[in-house]
């Protein structure tokens, strides 16, 4: 394959312009039709706007509430703890780095899903309370950050 030989992934449709002769199929009023709210300039209605009628978002019930505290965690699971050296310290440092975790968030919790067969120490915000037994028995410490 030579540079000259290169084509577009796909072909671009020229956009249409609207208003350019009569001739063009959109000319005089652009494809707007004649009068009325939607031929205005900043015509039109609000999104979810029904013609005055209740809208549907206002008819429907509401239910629970949204918490603007919540701490969302990145979770880890034992299982995929297994693939550190035995006697590795797990950081949340070293579990980015890994690419375990995408983005630390408010913290990391490592929780009890799988089975851990080395001795590791954990440091990490959180643990569920089976994650924790399962690394100590394992022989491993847990510490909190």
């Amino acid at each position: 394959m030579k540079l000259h030989e290169l084509k577009p992934s796909q072909t671009r449709k020229q956009r249409n312009r609207v208003g350019r002769g009569m001739s063009s199929g959109n000319g005089k009023t652009s494809g707007r039709g004649h009068k009325g709210q939607n031929a205005r300039t900043g015509g039109g209605v609000r999104l979810g706007f029904e013609g005055g009628q209740t809208p549907l978002f206002q008819r429907l019930p509401k239910r629970g509430f949204t918490n603007i505290n919540r701490k969302e965690f990145a979770i880890v699971n034992l299982s995929a703890l297994n693939k550190f050296e035995e006697g590795t310290e797990v950081t949340p440092e070293l579990l980015l780095e890994t690419g375990l975790v995408s983005k630390v968030k408010a913290g990391i919790k490592v929780l009890g899903n799988g089975m851990i067969e080395k001795k590791l120490t954990v440091k990490a915000h959180k643990f569920s309370a089976s994650a924790k037994e399962a690394i100590e028995n394992a022989g491993g410490k847990t510490e909190v950050i």
